[in-house]
């Protein structure tokens, strides 16, 4: 036995060691990123920061930073929240897992449904009833499903204000909060959270559906016919925050994000116990693709709402995509009126939640009926839950320590029932309720939290703590306080003895009913007693600390009475109006962003109602004949290195004129008396032909040569010839080729432009149409698409980084180098940076080369293309899967009635193209070699977001022919038989 112990000792200290020099290493790699970043910085700002101002951030956004007021006083909120009453902000929340409704919330029911399912609920109520604010949406999903109630299967919930006085005046015809339930996922069943990552696709394309419909429905109510777009979307937690990043993306507006709990601090916690694998950790959690959703949603986000410093400062700087001392410097920068040379990091805001107060009246008698009734106050019954705990207990007048969990073993209940078996003074004074969520039968729960059941259960036996300890099986959420009514009532505690707490809202409840509290140091409690100073900090890890915190705040009536007074004194700070005024002051920092082509100033001339008649002279106005490039090559300005921001600069003033340009033939136009009639007389001519398409096949089948892309797209032509000639069906091809390759291979091989109502090229990051009665120009650029894509685009300062990045791979034979990746400068354009790659086993994965750009700071998309042998780098959240969204939103093409052709595998961006409302074709035998797996390009399986069980994919048989194509597409609907 003696050497079992000392074998296991030494293998636990063996996975310590291990741990730590794993971890150890991880930073050393992180602050040597962090330097060759700052080292970076100093070689581009010496060439000549004097001469460089903010204005030159202004095509990334950040520029309005510099010349908004600082809004760091109450009453400077105040003032800014007042002047918001002419407003009418449009927010949307995201919350995607658990079960989320208003009222009686079925907290504790899982993992799932815990407190960010009060917090957002509540969030939204408040913002609802804030000065300026019209409307507000928490998007979540559906759930229809036999083992819930019904009340989540329902599309929308109102969520009507607490205190509604003054505010019914405001109230319009959608105003208010509101739950919005997107389907989403398989119809009938409830998923956990780690189940979810297939189906985020869907989720986005279907809350960019409900935006889009609510954003009209606004515009007619307040907005003056123009659509009132959301002021910022916030997403909630990671797999909100992948969602929410898309959705900004796809929208162009501003993103907020919350974390509520982190993935990197989870996975080194769960090392740290040594139970788990990173393996199995993974397998169980799928917490590598949790933390790449966190990396996703630094990159997007305008402002990072944290709890707590602390989740600054220890947490969120294990990321790569931030770090506390390099965001310091590029603020610094950015008020000096300095150019950051493309760097951006998120403004992180530490926001405490909020809380309603006003109903809440704190207990001031206690068990031996100080305060107990009289002839006129007679005293009312007791509420069913304090029988139901009192049951357990042999003496229930002795203090109640209480803590309120569920059984998960981050949240260290175990500890806490060692530290009360083993410290006698404090059995003998008190005794220890555990709300541990709703339980009917043991084996019916999950095997987490059914071990950690059966561990203290096994513990209460160890230490005979029957008639001590109550664990009752069931409470409602409309129980909670009246438990911490009871246990106030009893001069009791309420303890948070977690591992760690990204912030603690149950202290903060506790407090407000007038309990002293015992928490961990790890996490929000800190800053939470740092402002109400009631009570005492402890280790989780150890048991006497626990134990000693307890009996003095127990034994010590003094120090007791001194906490109570203090947290009750100080409550009113963690409210939710003052969370909101600070929340909204913060939203007001944020430069608005909206779609370029429906922005108020722009008049109707160019919204989506009108796009219907908008003729081929129209956008050929729109293009001026300047005849732009076939691949829209950079300018010969913008490669000059000694003034990267002038291209730009003159794009720009390009682009508006070419916008004001157009508006102005469009209004003489119209007055000229151009009828619906004339249009209708060329509706051959009518832009884009895709407006005009009852369904749409897009062609994304990835090759490393252009022409096995038009073989395969010849075979689809074959398969729908009928709808084809008819009309009804039109085609886009999305591709990482430039628009020059496929020009030049539509002309050799015998194929017209119009074959094709659009083109998506270099993956992503620019957009044609056809133009089929242009002979000088047979395709016509978007400009509105690089308005829209260019969000924390990096420019000449991100081109820099990835040329310095490519010099440093190198593949050594013998005594000679090779330089493995090159910069391709004659197919890069404004925005889309492409390298050659010589050797495609040399070149680390996809994943390697976003941490190195995120240490940096710099923000942008790397796609491994054409079966490995090309790199191109666009903006953040431009890809081929948003350029479609781009294409529903900007012209209404319908995401359900689209089929997108991909291979087996292909370009690293493959796997969006997999999911969404759109259905999918795979064709077998398509990029399946080895090289097109392109190593281990994602830290995460593949299978992990794949939705293999979706009815919207179909596989056609190897070596497929057009009739087999036709099959597959009959499968989905898409054609008739």
């Amino acid at each position: 036995m003696c050497w079992r112990i000392w074998n296991l000792a030494r293998q636990k200290k063996q996975l310590e060691e291990k741990e730590a020099q794993r971890m150890a290493k991880r930073r050393v790699e992180r602050e040597r990123g962090r330097r060759e970043a700052t080292a970076d910085m100093s070689e581009d700002f010496s060439e000549g920061e004097k001469g460089d101002t903010v204005s030159d951030l202004s095509a990334h956004g950040e520029s309005h930073r510099s010349r908004l007021p600082r809004i760091s006083s109450v009453e400077t909120m105040e003032a800014w929240v007042s002047q918001q009453k002419g407003k009418k902000l449009y927010i949307v929340l995201v919350s995607l897992h658990g079960l989320i409704r208003g009222e009686n919330m079925e907290l504790g029911r899982d993992s799932d449904t815990g407190g960010q399912v009060k917090y957002v609920v509540e969030l939204a109520r408040a913002l609802g009833s804030m000065p300026g604010v019209y409307r507000v949406d928490l998007l979540t999903r559906q759930v229809s499903a036999p083992d819930v109630d019904w009340s989540y299967g329902e599309p929308t919930e109102m969520l009507p204000p607490r205190n509604s006085d003054g505010l019914m005046d405001e109230m319009g015809e959608s105003s208010g909060a509101y739950i919005v339930r997107i389907p989403f996922g398989p119809r009938n069943k409830y998923l956990p959270k780690e189940s979810l990552w297939p189906y985020i696709p869907e989720f986005v394309d279907g809350a960019l559906n409900h935006i889009l419909q609510m954003s009209k429905v606004l515009g007619e109510q307040v907005g003056g016919g123009h659509p009132v777009w959301p002021v910022a979307i916030h997403g909630h937690y990671a797999d909100a925050g992948d969602a929410a990043a898309l959705l900004s993306g796809s929208l162009n507006v501003p993103m907020l994000f919350t974390g509520h709990s982190l993935g990197r601090d989870k996975l080194e916690q769960l090392l740290r116990q040594g139970r788990l694998s990173k393996e199995e950790i993974n397998t169980t959690y799928k917490i590598m693709r949790r933390i790449e959703a966190e990396e996703l949603a630094l990159d997007a986000s305008e402002i990072v709402i944290t709890s707590t410093r602390q989740e600054i400062e220890e947490q969120w700087r294990l990321y790569d995509g931030f770090d506390p001392v390099l965001e310091r410097k590029l603020r610094a920068r950015i008020r000096r009126n300095v150019s950051c040379y493309g760097r951006f990091m998120p403004r992180m805001v530490v926001i405490t939640p909020g809380m309603e107060f006003q109903h809440i009246v704190p207990h001031d008698g206690d068990m031996d009926g100080e305060t107990e009734g009289n002839e006129d106050q007679p005293t009312s019954q007791d509420p069913l839950i304090w029988t139901e705990i009192m049951r357990f207990f042999t003496n229930p007048r002795k203090p109640m320590i209480l803590a309120l969990a569920r059984p998960d073993p981050k949240k260290n209940l175990t500890t806490l029932v060692k530290a009360f078996g083993e410290c006698r003074p404090l059995r003998e004074l008190a005794n220890l309720t555990l709300i541990m969520g709703n339980r009917d039968d043991v084996d019916e729960m999950s095997s987490t939290s059914a071990s950690v059941l059966l561990s203290i259960l096994k513990l209460i036996d160890k230490y005979d703590l029957y008639g001590q300890v109550a664990y009752p099986k069931h409470h409602k959420q409309s129980d909670v306080p009246d438990i911490y009514r009871l246990a106030a009532k009893t001069k009791g505690v309420f303890i948070n003895p977690a591992f760690i707490e990204p912030f603690g809202l149950t202290l903060i409840e506790a407090a407000a009913y007038g309990l002293p509290i015992v928490a961990t140091k790890n996490g929000g409690p800190v800053d939470i007693l740092r402002v109400l100073d009631n009570g005492l900090l402890i280790d989780p890890h150890d048991e006497k600390s626990i134990a000693d915190a307890l009996l003095k705040l127990v034994a010590d009536k003094q120090l007791w009475a001194k906490c109570r007074q203090n947290g009750l004194k100080n409550i009113h700070l963690f409210s939710w109006p003052e969370h909101c005024k600070t929340y909204l002051s913060r939203i007001a920092g944020c430069k608005p962003r909206q779609p370029w082509w429906q922005r108020s100033d722009d008049g109707d001339e160019n919204s989506e109602s009108d796009s219907p008649s908008d003729s081929l002279r129209d956008i050929q106005d729109i293009s001026l004949n300047l005849r732009f490039s076939m691949d829209g090559e950079k300018n010969s300005g913008s490669g000059n290195a000694d003034s990267p921001l002038e291209s730009d600069d003159r794009k720009t003033k390009l682009e508006n004129a070419v916008f004001t340009w157009s508006k102005g033939v469009l209004k003489g136009s119209q007055k000229a008396g151009l009828s619906e009639k004339a249009d209708h007389n060329s509706s051959a001519g009518k832009f884009p032909a895709l407006r005009r398409r009852q369904h749409m096949i897009v062609i994304a089948v990835d090759f490393d040569d252009i022409t096995d892309i038009f073989s395969s797209a010849r075979k689809i032509f074959d398969a729908v010839e009928k709808e084809r000639s008819e009309g009804s069906i039109g085609f886009i091809l999305a591709t990482s080729f430039t628009l020059a390759e496929i020009h030049s291979f539509l002309i050799s091989g015998g194929l017209s432009p119009t074959d094709f109502d659009a083109f998506i090229c270099n993956s992503g990051s620019d957009l044609y149409y056809s133009s089929p009665n242009s002979e000088d120009n047979p395709f016509v650029v978007d400009l509105y698409y690089h308005s829209h894509i260019e969000y924390r685009w990096g420019g000449e300062g991100l081109r820099k980084t990835l040329v310095r990045w490519a010099g440093s791979i190198i593949d050594k034979k013998g005594e000679n180098e090779e330089q493995v990746v090159t910069e391709d400068e004659k197919i890069s354009t404004n925005y889309c940076y492409s390298f050659k790659v010589r050797n495609p086993g040399k070149v680390p994965p996809v994943k390697e080369v976003r941490k190195y750009m995120r240490i940096q700071a710099l923000r942008c998309h790397v796609i491994y293309c054409q079966n490995g042998s090309k790199i191109n780098v666009i903006p953040v959240l431009a890809s081929r899967s948003q350029a479609l969204r781009y294409l529903y939103l900007r012209w209404g093409v319908n995401l359900s009635k689209m089929v997108v052709f991909v291979g087996e595998s292909g370009d690293t961006d493959y796997e969006g193209l997999l999911g969404g409302l759109h259905k999918s074709v795979v064709l077998k035998g398509v990029c399946t070699g080895a090289i097109n797996q392109l190593h281990a390009n994602r830290n995460y399986p593949l299978s992990d977001v794949l939705p293999s069980d979706s009815p919207n994919i179909v596989q056609a048989t190897e070596e497929c022919s057009s009739d087999d194509i036709r099959n597959s597409l009959e499968k989905l609907g898409f054609v008739k038989g």
